[in-house]
């Protein structure tokens, strides 16, 4: 049965009868169901009521080359009709495979020359923690165990990420596991800062936060600290952009207590920032590990990896015993099609100079949006190139929050979604990330969008009594 002979109706509430949902609102998604996407092309997408949107957040951070390209569907047509799928375990590979893996070790700052494929970013920092552990017990390390992430950290889904996650809000009546391994420090949030940090320069911001990081590590004991992960900007957490000079000081305090940093670029590389990775090339830091997925594949397949250091796999690749194996995997490891549209995914952002059109509009899009500060409910707009944040307040001088049940965010995505534009409410913040081909004009209508739409909104809080007239 096709999709296209089904009506809208019908596919809605197919949809809500059977289909659970990520991050769903169960009080509203019996009545309202979901807005059911059937096309998309370029920078846009429409529904099945044949409404047309602006896809200001690039479906999930990771449409970066667009929608609809005929290039990646073709490149996915020739893998299936060559080699669809057979098992990556033990010595079997495939040539999509191999191939990607050379280039993303080209990519990669340092010695990352090692590719362990996952399914997607969950899975791929799953797998990291899970390499960790079994490299420290190599080294004759196993009560090196201990990681930290920090508050308002997304490092994903499954149960080990999730509890890397640092967002606790996310964590509302499941099991919390790993308590005894995951640890959290402070966001290195520029504008709503720890208690005794409010008032401090940059500089001594980052000093506060090294000293926090370090100070944990000599109450947990540096003898079982092994790794550190972190965003180098802090996404579903509200954009979050680091006081000058943190990544540096954290990995300098890494390296003092032989601890792993690991960097999660699942967001942040192949172009978001205008390079195809940012912790070295942007924030000065060789990490031992990054984990990736998304724009790896712009969204077309599902596909993630960990990319090891030498040092790392020299140590893993040994053999342990014998008659034993590297026994971790999973069926869709390295899968030939993904692999296949990876490849041209990056031959696309290469042959069109995408990183070079990030790095030359994203100070435009920032600037452009420094505009809605004029509204007293916008308390801070922040990020970098195209990964935006817009944080909404009561009370602009004292950054007091709206509370919850205003659903603020959630008003001015409903807004904006009435004049075509889709942006991504989360908590009390507005996030922008759309797709990397965007032109001006595009980022014109996006801002002068969040402006009508803030606008509106802000007048609905003034009628209501939740701000001043």
């Amino acid at each position: 049965m096709k999709s296209t002979n089904i009506d809208s109706r019908s596919l809605w509430q197919m949809d809500r009868d059977h289909v659970i949902h990520p991050y769903t609102d169960f009080s509203t998604f019996a009545e309202e169901g979901s807005q059911v996407i059937t096309g998309a092309e370029g920078a846009y997408v429409t529904d099945s009521d044949g409404k047309r949107y602006l896809d200001g957040i690039a479906g999930l951070w990771c449409v970066n080359i667009g929608h609809g390209r005929k290039e990646m569907a073709e490149a996915i047509y020739e893998q299936v009709m060559t080699m669809q799928y057979f098992n990556p375990f033990g010595h079997s590979t495939n040539a999509p495979a191999a191939i990607l893996a050379k280039k993303l070790s080209e990519l990669a700052p340092g010695n990352l020359n090692h590719v362990f494929y996952t399914c997607g970013g969950s899975t791929a920092n799953d797998t990291a923690l899970r390499l960790v552990h079994y490299y420290n017990n190599l080294r004759g390390m196993p009560e090196k165990k201990k990681i930290i992430s920090r508050n308002d950290a997304y490092h994903g889904s499954t149960y080990v990420a999730a509890n890397l996650t640092g967002i606790h809000g996310t964590k509302q009546s499941f099991d919390r596991i790993c308590d005894d391994l995951i640890h959290h420090v402070s966001a290195a949030n520029m504008y709503r800062r720890p208690m005794g940090a409010e008032d401090l320069s940059e500089e001594a911001y980052t000093d506060f936060l090294a000293n926090e990081f370090e100070n944990r590590i000599l109450q947990l004991g540096p003898d079982s600290v092994a790794a550190f992960i972190a965003e180098p900007i802090m996404g579903a957490g509200g954009v979050l952009m680091a006081p000058k000079g943190y990544h540096q000081r954290i990995y300098a305090i890494c390296k003092k207590y032989d601890m792993l940093y690991i960097a999660d670029e699942v967001v942040t590389a192949f172009g978001r920032i205008g390079e195809w990775f940012v912790s070295e090339s942007i924030f000065g830091v060789q990490p031992d590990i990054i984990c990736i997925a998304k724009g790896l594949t712009s969204g077309y397949q599902p596909l993630g990896a960990a990319l090891l250091s030498d040092e790392i796999y020299a140590v893993i690749s040994k053999p342990q015993c014998e008659g034993g194996s590297f026994s971790m995997g999973y069926t869709y490891t390295a899968h030939p099609v993904a692999c296949a549209a990876a490849l041209k995914n990056l031959e696309i952002m290469e042959r069109e100079g995408i990183l070079g059109r990030i790095r030359e509009l994203g100070p435009y899009f920032m600037e452009q949006i420094q505009c809605l500060n004029e509204f007293d409910i916008v308390g801070d707009t922040r990020g970098s190139h195209f990964m935006v944040g817009i944080e909404l307040v009561q009370d602009k001088a004292t950054k007091e929050s709206f509370p919850v049940s205003v659903g603020i965010a959630d008003r001015i995505f409903k807004r904006c979604l009435e004049r075509g534009l889709i942006v991504r409410p989360v908590g009390g913040t507005v996030i922008i990330s759309p797709p990397l081909t965007l032109e001006k004009e595009d980022i014109d209508t996006i801002v002068n969008t969040l402006l009508e739409s803030i606008g509106d909104v802000s007048d609905e809080l003034r009628e209501e009594g939740l701000i001043a007239a």
